[in-house]
C-alpha cells in the first residue's frame, strides 16, 4: 500500500469516526439521525437529523482546530449541499416547505465537537 493510500485511508477513518461522534452528540440532545452519508445530485450530506418537524442537514468537518475545520467549508460545497437537501425534501410530506436548518459540526484534534447551528446563513 502506498503512502498516499495509507493517508487516504486514515483520513477516511478519521472522518467516519468524527461523523459517528457528531451523530451521538445529536442523539444525546434528542435528535434522531434519519440518514448518514445521503447522496443526492449535488453531492453527499454527512448527516440528516430530525428534531420534531424540522430537518437538520449537517456537514461534519474534522481538523486540527475548530477554525481550520470551519475554513474547510467552501461556498461551492454549501451550494452542493443545498442542492442535495432540496432533492431530499422532494420526498418529505411538506416538500420544500419543510422546516430546515444547515449546521456545521466541527471536530478538533482532541475530538471535541462544536456545533454551529444555521452555519450556512452565517457564511
Amino acid at each position: 500500500m502506498s503512502a498516499r493510500a495509507i493517508r487516504s485511508s486514515v483520513s477516511y477513518q478519521a472522518g467516519q469516526s468524527a461523523e459517528l461522534q457528531v451523530a451521538t452528540d445529536y442523539e444525546r440532545r434528542g435528535y434522531s439521525i434519519a440518514h448518514r452519508r445521503w447522496r443526492g445530485a449535488g453531492g453527499e450530506i454527512d448527516l440528516i437529523a430530525r428534531d420534531g418537524d424540522c430537518l437538520v442537514f449537517i456537514e461534519v468537518k474534522k481538523s486540527s482546530s475548530f477554525d481550520r475545520a470551519a475554513a474547510r467549508i467552501s461556498q461551492r460545497q454549501m451550494k452542493r449541499i443545498c442542492a442535495s437537501a432540496s432533492q431530499f425534501l422532494e420526498n418529505e410530506p411538506a416538500g420544500q416547505l419543510t422546516n430546515v436548518r444547515f449546521d456545521a459540526a466541527l471536530v478538533d484534534a482532541t475530538g471535541a465537537v462544536k456545533i454551529v447551528e444555521n452555519a450556512f446563513g452565517q457564511a
